[in-house]
């Protein structure tokens, strides 16, 4: 009973980190009428908040002196509800930033906990565990994208479109006071948390991460704005974003689940990013063709990538709190790079004006991942994390 109190609490948790990213792209247009924003501003709605994702785990190990994991939980939901509430009102440009950055701080918060704690509650099943994870969080950024230009319609407000998603927040805040174990983490994890940057193994991870799902915050932040470009409507840029995140379910489950033999990620890692290759060579080449169907692969591969990065990266160290704070550093280094993605693809489309240059450079990326991919071999984990001296770093 307890494992399943644990289980439930890990999904509803994710369920509530990416809402604030994804409810953004479908009302983009009415917001922009609403409020002036251009397409570069427009991209701060994504890029600050994956910044905060970036640099809140950056400082956990001085957060934790003083602040509790329970603390912690606490505060970052009660920011994302907050922020969502604040939503509700929001009339001008840089206001809407502002609820972006209090929602990404939030974020940031439980976020950076949440590896670190699935490893220490399911340490025999971390890969299933991690792959449920990144489908629960998927999930929450898929039913936002295409409920909240529903919701804003019935309501005759995009605002409502935002602001909704306080509830399930609210609901996490209740079920972390009463479902979560009793015995607590201390705010201080000693030597486990290490210092990570002068290791040449964890800046690796880190960018790797960083630049896999660059594609990501790209397709939320851009694809209802290119569909629209392409003669959509909100509602289909939406169901687009919303279709996009049942493959990343898939992917995030159904990869992981078909290698759970394998102890080398390499083979998932690879066969996720030529899914995703695929999928932005359709929308490069062909993109009025099966628009679907390239949605659907880069959904697919972007889902297998982030939850088997993931595990790639627990799987470097063998205690949980160590794995965690490895974790932390990779996050948080890892969501600054995937946070400056979107910005960097919405100035060239705003710059070249289309998105085929956004399209371009997101291909070359996965090209050069499928070549970095080649040198996470299991059995020279230990030796490239090694942090001791420079004979060791070395070798990473």
């Amino acid at each position: 009973m307890r494992a399943a109190f644990n289980l439930l609490l890990v999904m509803l948790l994710a369920l509530n980190l990416r809402p604030i990213l994804t409810s953004i792209g479908p009302l983009l247009e009415p917001m922009r009428a609403s409020t002036g924003l251009g397409y570069q501003q427009a991209a701060l709605l994504t890029a600050l908040p994956v910044l905060c994702m970036g640099l809140v785990p950056l400082a956990q190990p001085w957060l934790r002196r003083w602040l509790s994991e329970h603390g912690g939980m606490l505060m970052g939901l009660s920011a994302i509800a907050l922020a969502c509430l604040w939503r509700l009102q929001l009339e001008t440009a840089w206001a809407l930033i502002a609820s972006a950055v209090l929602a990404g701080l939030g974020v940031a918060l439980v976020q950076g906990m949440m590896p670190g704690l699935v490893n220490r509650w399911f340490p025999s099943r971390l890969a299933p565990t991690m792959g449920l994870y990144s489908a629960a969080l998927m999930t929450g950024g898929g039913l936002a994208a295409v409920l909240g230009p529903h919701l804003s319609g019935y309501f005759q407000r995009w605002q409502v479109g935002l602001g909704f998603w306080a509830v399930p927040a609210v609901l996490a805040v209740i079920a972390w006071v009463l479902l979560r174990p009793r015995q607590g983490t201390p705010k201080r994890a000693g030597a486990a948390e290490g210092h990570w940057f002068g290791n040449r193994r964890a800046w690796l991870l880190a960018l790797y991460f960083g630049l896999i799902n660059g594609g990501y915050t790209s397709m939320v932040a851009w694809l209802p704005a290119y569909h629209l470009e392409h003669g959509g409507t909100a509602q289909g840029g939406g169901d687009l974003v919303g279709l996009m995140t049942v493959f990343q379910v898939l992917g995030a489950l159904g990869l992981p689940l078909l290698l759970r033999r394998l102890a080398d990620r390499r083979p998932g890692l690879w066969l996720a990013l030529a899914i995703q290759l695929c999928g932005f060579l359709g929308l490069l080449l062909a993109p009025t063709v099966a628009m679907g169907l390239w949605v659907a692969l880069i959904g697919l591969g972007l889902g297998s990538c982030f939850s088997f990065s993931l595990t790639l990266t627990l799987e470097h160290l063998k205690t949980p709190a160590e794995a965690g704070s490895l974790a932390s550093f990779v996050q948080g280094i890892g969501f600054i790079v995937t946070g400056i993605v979107p910005y960097i693809t919405g100035w060239l489309r705003d710059v070249s004006g289309d998105f085929q240059a956004s399209w371009a450079l997101l291909t070359v990326t996965i090209l050069a991942m499928l070549l970095v991919t080649a040198r996470f071999v299991p059995q020279g984990y230990a030796a490239a994390i090694a942090r001791p001296g420079p004979a060791q770093q070395a070798l990473s």
